[in-house]
């Protein structure tokens, strides 16, 4: 199944010890909730890594882009409240892009996850969009347990908007790119990630640096149609 909107913000972070328990709760209890709640908010996912860093990886799937600079969204950064303060702090090495979904395939949704975030130099873009959306990831969702493949590409402007709930934590990293493969297995991602996505196919394309991981589902939740 495709992504339900045009718009996604996928967002990797660690968390302190001390922080982990009150994390799982704000997650849960408040926050994703909060976020679904905001008109054009249409999924918020929380997976745990199986392999690679960061820990945590999140999901929110939007209507469409627009809703990623709207004034319901802005207004919430802007506006945190006391728990969402707190959790925040004991966040580490979060990357954080707000982007367009370019392309978005697939039979439906799996319980596994792997993402692979890069950056390389604008020249290529219009190279790895043709090559991995229109050779690589059809043939990706043909391949055995893998249930969805995705390729967005960040809003540099949005992504990077100041806020409020930023204050009292590092800034975050932007990948410019985010490869999103979903799947029944974690064998499955592991073979697609090393083969058809593997570094040599991406490092071809001028991204041999690219950040991989593979994450399972923990919480998933679908806002107000």
């Amino acid at each position: 199944m495709s992504l339900s909107g045009s718009g996604v913000i996928a967002i990797w972070n660690d968390i302190t010890e001390e922080g982990r328990a009150n994390f799982y709760e704000w997650h849960d209890r408040e926050h994703i909730p909060e976020r679904v709640g905001i008109p054009g908010f249409l999924r918020g996912r929380r997976y745990i890594a199986l392999s690679g860093t960061p820990e945590y990886f999140t999901l929110y799937e939007v209507q469409d882009k627009f809703v990623l600079t709207g004034a319901d969204y802005l207004a919430r950064l802007n506006s945190p409240t006391e728990w969402t303060s707190r959790s925040v702090q004991h966040f580490r090495n979060t990357s954080r892009s707000l982007c367009d979904v370019e392309v978005s395939l697939g039979a439906g949704s799996g319980g596994f996850i792997g993402t692979i975030r890069f950056d390389c130099k604008p020249v290529r873009d219009a190279e790895i969009l043709k090559t991995i959306s229109g050779s690589i990831l059809p043939e990706v969702t043909k391949a055995p347990a893998i249930s969805a493949a995705h390729i967005c590409r960040a809003d540099e402007s949005a992504s990077n908007i100041k806020t409020a709930e930023q204050r009292g934590r590092a800034a975050n990293m932007v990948p410019r790119w985010v490869l999103m493969v979903e799947g029944a297995t974690q064998e499955a991602l592991e073979h697609v990630l090393s083969t058809r996505l593997g570094p040599a196919v991406l490092g071809d394309l001028g991204a041999p640096d690219a950040l991989r991981g593979i994450y399972r589902l923990q919480f998933d939740l679908l806002g107000a149609r």
